[in-house]
């Protein structure tokens, strides 16, 4: 997690726990992908028309020129070397923020090596290559001899999706203990954000004992692995290009590492994984790679604990997430293409449902405000004894009637919510590039002025939906203490706390911003309604009611929460004095 990220969190925590408890009440389809070019002789086989046997390629000379084999299919292109790996791969649905072609697989930015002990590289040798079709998916098959030992990397791309299976075998026998798999990929800059992008890039991978994990994603980071894994992701913001295996990798060594100087670089990214050599000369070894977005619908099908890619936050947030944000946000982009209407909708949802934890608090601290009075007076007649004034409060409270944390209660409750949407439009690929009014993507800041000069924590932009989230908040800040019966430094906290929030928020993703602005707008309406059916007249007559029947010898069983409360605070009194008299036998 990220500076900005941890300082939000933290800030939103505080506003729940103090703030709130006193004062509140499908991508649009791109342009035809542009045909892949190369600085070597190409030769692109149809994948369309009825294939029956294997179609045999002629083989390219010992250290002739590379040739190209291109391969579509509804979601990919892809170019493969006659070397035998992935040369060039294109998300044909997605674009850079530039609009440029996206590629995860670039032959600038990326480097394959599949080394052995005494063959050497088996991706520096040119293989013959032939292409055959089993019903919609296509088979291209790399064949060559190497030291006397032949190999074949059989690659299988099916009709759609952005899976790609590839089977490598040898027969002859393959020396030693393990081949060595080397991926190096100098990650280019696909969004707008460059820090947010260093921020949210990394390698993660999945071990058969200890599940998922990952190197950091703020910091360049290192991890040596002897342990058996299951496939190894490097993952960027909003997309993954990634290794799974059927069997074991034997373990890894992994490394990020970032040039703060570079514009174009994000990260560079180095994997190496070792794969068992028994396996490859007796029956093979089968892998699939994912070339894709990080979507928590896709990824939730390719392997286990492969959707963990999307980090949604830790419990109870990445429960709400799951279960309660993403499917209503899937459900409603099937029936409505705005994503700010969507953010709309989402926002009235999750209030209808929070309306009588919302009532339940308003109702708390409207009892608190007709206590005010009596509060003052105790806190006037025993001056600084905090121990007496704690006591007769404890006393009021019992005979009113009133629980003194029911305001803050059903806040509480509400908490997982905020924080879930924290870590849940930054990530949401769902927004990327979809604009609204003013933003031109929703999952990055929106930028309506550029300043010339840096800001320390603001930065050097001005997001509007930051700023109007921001003035609601005071806003409603201040209509809340004219009510409200908190007095003295925690009054100026509550206006302290939205402009923090402004400065945290401003590189944010807009959708973030622009859903709590509507939440500020709804939570307007909501407590001018709520209002209308709490009758504080009604409430004063039914603790004066309570009161009287207190004094009377009414009954006096008190809840299990009050019981507990007076327990701890007696528990605390009693500590107290004791620390009292101990301070006076040492003076003594």
């Amino acid at each position: 997690m990220d500076r900005n990220s941890a300082i939000g969190l933290t800030l939103i925590a505080i506003l729940l726990l103090v703030y709130f408890n006193f004062f509140a009440v499908q991508p649009s389809p791109p342009a035809p992908p542009a045909t892949v070019k190369t600085d070597t002789t190409t030769r692109a086989l149809p994948v369309t028309g009825a294939l029956t046997d294997s179609v045999s390629l002629s083989s390219s000379p010992a250290n002739g020129p590379e040739e190209i084999t291109e391969i579509e299919n509804a979601d990919l292109k892809i170019s493969f070397s006659n070397r035998g790996y992935i040369r060039q791969l294109e998300l044909k649905k997605f674009k850079s923020y530039t609009q440029s072609p996206l590629l995860l697989v670039a032959p600038a930015n990326n480097r394959f090596a599949l080394r052995h002990a005494t063959t050497g590289d088996l991706y520096q040798v040119p293989y013959q290559a032939s292409q055959s079709r089993v019903a919609d998916t296509v088979l291209l098959t790399y064949t060559g001899s190497v030291n006397g030992i032949t190999v074949r990397h059989v690659y299988e791309i099916p009709p759609s999706g952005y899976e790609v299976h590839y089977r490598l075998h040898t027969s002859g026998g393959l020396m030693g203990d393990f081949l060595t798999l080397e991926w190096n990929d100098e990650i280019p800059l696909q969004e707008k954000d460059m820090t947010d992008s260093r921020n949210k890039t990394s390698i993660n991978y999945y071990t058969v004992a200890d599940g998922f994990d990952g190197l950091s994603d703020t910091s360049d980071d290192s991890e040596t692995l002897s342990d058996p894994l299951k496939w190894v992701t490097i993952k960027q913001k909003f997309f993954l290009s990634s290794i799974i295996t059927d069997g074991q990798f034997t373990g890894g060594e992994f490394t990020t590492s970032t040039n703060p100087t570079s514009t174009t670089t994000v990260k560079t990214a180095n994997v190496r994984l070792f794969i068992p050599t028994r396996e490859v000369n007796d029956k093979g070894v089968h892998f699939r790679y994912y070339f894709g977005p990080n979507d928590y619908k896709i990824t939730g099908d390719v392997t286990e604990g492969f959707s963990r890619n999307l980090y949604l936050g830790i419990p109870p947030m990445i429960w709400v997430n799951k279960f309660v944000i993403i499917p209503i946000f899937k459900f409603l982009e099937t029936f409505i293409g705005n994503y700010g209407l969507i953010i709309v909708i989402l926002v009235l949802i999750v209030k209808l449902i929070l309306a009588p934890l919302s009532y339940k608090s308003y109702l708390g601290m409207a009892k608190m405000r007709l206590l005010k009075p009596e509060l003052d007076l105790i806190k006037e007649k025993y001056g600084d004894n905090m121990a007496q004034i704690q006591q007769e409060q404890l006393k009021l409270y019992q005979q009113a009637g009133v629980n003194p944390f029911s305001g803050c209660i059903p806040v509480l409750l509400q908490m997982p919510i905020l924080i879930a949407m924290f870590y849940f439009f930054p990530i949401s690929i769902e927004l990327r590039q979809e604009p609204f009014l003013w933003a031109e993507d929703l999952s990055t800041y929106d930028s309506i002025i550029n300043l010339p000069f840096s800001i320390p924590f603001y930065g050097s932009h001005v997001s509007l939906f930051t700023i109007l989230m921001t003035a609601s908040t005071l806003m409603y800040t201040w209509q809340n203490n004219q009510i409200s019966s908190v007095t003295g430094p925690m009054k100026s906290l509550s206006y302290i706390m939205p402009v923090a929030f402004m400065f945290i928020l401003n590189s944010f993703a807009a959708g973030l911003s622009f859903y709590y602005f509507v939440s500020n707008l709804v939570t307007f309406a909501q407590q001018a309604i709520i209002k209308r059916f709490v009758d504080e007249d009604k409430i004063k007559k039914v603790m004066d009611e309570h009161k009287k029947k207190m004094s009377e010898g009414g009954p006096t069983k008190k809840s299990k929460f009050m019981t507990k409360l007076e327990e701890a605070m007696k528990a605390s009194q009693e500590a107290r004095k004791a620390s009292e008299e101990t301070k006076k036998k040492k003076g003594k």
